[in-house]
């Protein structure tokens, strides 16, 4: 066993290599000596327990610095989304306007007035920021925004209803992605769940019955993830409205996605507009600015100032406030929405939902030859796909898109999947029917030569490993 730990080279040894030379010239001195360090400690370790063989002192350098490069990429970075689903919660949802990231860039490349009036120098509220903007385009009286709606519906709860009986529909009872199950945010919020009707069908009758002087609000929740059909029935927002005002108690209307925006002109039917929500006179209404918004991921709560000054002095306040780059990409995005003749093509969502399918098409057409002729395509066809909103939001509703279908000349589907997505830039598509697909739908125009350049890049590298 003395003699296989003699054959492991020193650190010096493999210093004195070209591949860890070429490596020090990108990662710092030390951060290759650590890595060195860290896998010979690793292979003494396999070599102890298993008699495993010692690579010669080049081919050890050879996968050090292979091993050190990988562990120096990091985990979150920039991602081409072909996937067909534009808010991709693992791919972070809408990406931001141009406006945005400039916006959060001069706020985070110094100090910013996050809670300071300049005119009068005097201390102020960081919601300021954005609550002028969010009343002239949603009719509000005020606002408050935390870091998602998650945390927007826990505070709303425990804010104006915690330790009485919030009212809701059995049927609106949604669970959403990560196990977020609207009873346990209302069990942690400290108020008391009274359901009311069926999973089907509920009818203003069993409001009615169930309000009393335990009622601390009614709670109307948007399901966006699911869709119940047939035999159904619900009650409209105007009429809780109009049984909390006889009560005296708070309607609050969480609408989810949330939009400014008519999305039926894209044929995306039943998503809420936030504004209706108001002119109905819903006293709270709740939802994620990172979905349907177009802006960065946070919760936004709008309503009547008597329940959002509440909200905002409640200690959950503190606990799930947004920073300065939140604020300034939601005040950057939210100005975009005050040019509706513009906004269409500077908010990165709406332009990709706005785009033709012939301009889809034009573009697969354009990408495919130049894919199909490399060597380790077998084969790459445009097709006519379905792409979907997502972000929990209409699930059962697709849009129509165009894609590049890619057949890999060795190897499986998975596996050139899987390069694409260790790539630089990492590209992620889709699998279906053994092929790759890449869906334009997702695609930004100007991100179609960096595609076609990845997998001319996954090419080479074939060739040079044959």
């Amino acid at each position: 066993m003395s003699n296989v730990f003699r054959r492991i080279p020193s650190v010096n040894e493999l210093l004195e290599s070209e591949p860890l030379k070429r490596l020090t010239e990108r990662a710092s001195r030390t951060v290759v000596v650590n890595g060195v360090r860290e896998f010979l400690g690793r292979m003494r370790e396999e070599v102890s327990a298993a008699a495993a063989e010692v690579p010669s002192p080049s081919e050890l350098a050879e996968r050090i610095a292979e091993w050190i490069a990988r562990a120096e990429q990091p985990a979150l970075r920039p991602v081409i989304n072909a996937t067909g689903v534009l808010l991709h919660t693992g791919l972070g949802r809408a990406p931001l306007a141009e406006e945005a990231r400039q916006a959060v860039s001069e706020m985070t490349a110094g100090y910013a007035s996050v809670e300071i009036d300049l005119a009068s120098g005097k201390r102020s509220q960081r919601m300021d920021v954005v609550d002028r903007t969010l009343k002239q385009l949603t009719g509000c009286e005020a606002s408050a925004v935390v870091n998602n709606n998650a945390g927007a519906t826990l505070i709303v709860l425990a804010a104006l209803a915690a330790g009485k009986e919030v009212i809701v529909s059995r049927g609106q009872l949604v669970e959403i992605g990560g196990s977020f199950r609207l009873p346990d945010v209302m069990q942690q919020g400290h108020v008391v769940l009274r359901e009311v009707g069926t999973t089907n069908k509920t009818r203003l009758a069993d409001y009615e019955r169930a309000v009393g002087e335990a009622t601390g609000a009614i709670l109307r929740v948007h399901p966006s993830n699911y869709v119940i059909r047939g035999f159904t029935e619900s009650v409209g927002l105007e009429e809780l409205v109009a049984l909390g005002r006889r009560h005296g108690v708070p309607v609050i209307d969480d609408i989810g996605s949330g939009g400014l925006w008519d999305f039926t002109r894209y044929g995306i039917e039943g998503e809420p507009l936030v504004k209706e929500s108001i002119a109905k006179g819903a006293d709270v209404v709740l939802f994620s600015g990172d979905k349907l918004l177009g802006g960065p991921q946070c919760g936004i709560i709008l309503g009547k100032r008597t329940w959002i000054e509440k909200i905002r002095r409640h200690p959950l306040a503190r606990a799930l406030r947004v920073d300065k780059m939140t604020l300034a990409a939601l005040h950057a995005t939210l100005q975009l929405y005050l040019d509706p003749d513009t906004v269409e093509q500077r908010l990165p969502l709406l332009r990709l939902l706005a785009t033709p399918l012939e301009n889809l098409r034009h573009r697969a057409e354009h990408m495919t030859p130049q894919i199909e002729v490399l060597p380790n395509v077998a084969s790459a066809q445009v097709v006519e796909e379905t792409a979907y909103l997502g972000g929990g939001s209409v699930p059962t509703q697709g849009l129509p898109t165009v894609c590049v279908a890619v057949v890999p000349a060795d190897g499986t589907v998975d596996d050139l999947a899987a390069k694409l997505r260790t790539a630089v830039p990492a590209v992620v598509g889709r699998i279906r029917n053994d092929r790759l697909l890449i869906d334009l739908r997702t695609v930004f125009a100007e991100q179609d030569t960096q595609v076609v350049e990845t997998f001319r890049s996954l090419s080479k590298s074939s060739d040079s490993g044959r």
